[in-house]
């Protein structure tokens, strides 16, 4: 089956729904059989998020986790952020132009560039190099101008209220 014309998402802004509507996309295409993969950037294997368990479910959709199990300094990243935004980066360029995956989820690929994890001449690369038949969705905050540029689709999610201003903490199944 598969694409006719595959084209690139950025989701960013400050504002809660980027994940979530990018899930939302991969469900969508799961539901008409087209084959998903989704990429976490900074988000560490031992932390358990809702999605992990609906997903593991979902036929045609596979998600890798690459990160530490640790928060990213973003004046200061570590070493070993660098090295699992690194590996997820080359593991997602190559999953993208194998010619198995229809849709391919960058999750966070705005925050790893913003924090110095990789570098935004690596995401223009990655979008310059995204085969004709595959979707491409990059999500999280701080997307540059050039990045947006080059997008097909590009929705900014704004804050206006959010839990957190009255003190409610995140919860389970809302928010991860």
């Amino acid at each position: 089956m598969g694409l006719e014309q595959g084209l690139t998402h950025v989701y960013t802004g400050n504002g809660k729904g980027k994940t979530s509507a990018a899930l939302g996309l991969a469900l969508r295409a799961a539901g008409r059989n087209l084959r998903v993969l989704l990429v976490h950037f900074m988000k560490g294997p031992s932390f358990s998020y809702g999605e992990d368990v609906s997903l593991s479910k979902v036929a045609g959709v596979t998600q890798v986790r690459f990160g530490t199990d640790h928060f990213v300094d973003p004046k200061n990243p570590d070493v070993t952020d660098k090295e699992a935004a690194q590996v997820a980066l080359a593991f997602l360029k190559f999953q993208m132009s194998s010619g198995f995956y229809d849709v391919v989820i960058a999750d966070e690929l705005n925050v790893a560039v913003a924090f110095g994890l990789v570098s935004e001449d690596e995401v223009v690369e990655l979008i310059k190099s995204k085969p004709p038949k595959v979707e491409l969705v990059i999500t999280g905050r701080y997307a540059t101008e050039n990045i947006k540029s080059m997008a097909d689709y590009v929705t900014v999610f704004e804050e206006v209220k959010h839990p957190l201003q009255q003190g409610i903490n995140a919860r389970e199944g809302i928010d991860y």
